[in-house]
């Protein structure tokens, strides 16, 4: 199970932290791509991604989102710098040739396609704390719903 940002001192409160959006001064931000240069792609399972682009949508701060056509993954594009320090359970980071915020209508990766294609309207990719933070809620909600079964 994915469990990322938590509080597990005794008593202490045992919920995900949404965490705030990171800004420009934050020495742990992955820097943004610029136009025409590489940004990073974290894919997970399917169900986990779509939990999670769930999540994001509430929050209103989800990216550009691919899916491979055989339904197995998702992939959220996140700025270039992310695949360096990304580490969490069920998912992989690698970079891709894309323009996070101008991305052509084709997606990026053979044998995939937009879920939530780029416009816009959505013109960040999204914040690799603010994906953490979602993916670690779809994974409680999966695990809630698992268990109900």
């Amino acid at each position: 199970m994915l469990h990322t940002g938590l509080n597990h001192e005794r008593g202490g409160d045992r919920s995900p932290r949404r965490p705030e959006p990171r800004n420009q001064h934050s020495a742990s931000v992955a820097p943004k791509a610029p136009p025409g240069e590489a940004g990073d792609l974290v894919t997970v399972p399917a169900r986990l991604g779509l939990e999670a682009v769930d999540v994001l949508r509430l929050e209103q701060r989800v990216g550009p989102v691919l899916h491979d056509r055989a339904g197995d993954t998702l992939g959220f594009l996140v700025p270039t710098g992310t695949a360096e320090e990304w580490e969490l359970p069920s998912s992989a980071c690698i970079a891709v040739a894309t323009r996070p915020g101008h991305c052509p209508s084709t997606p990026p990766v053979v044998g995939t396609a937009w879920l939530i294609p780029p416009d816009e309207e959505l013109p960040e990719a999204t914040d690799p704390g603010l994906l953490r933070w979602a993916l670690d809620r779809a994974a409680r909600t999966i695990d809630a719903m698992d268990r109900c079964r």
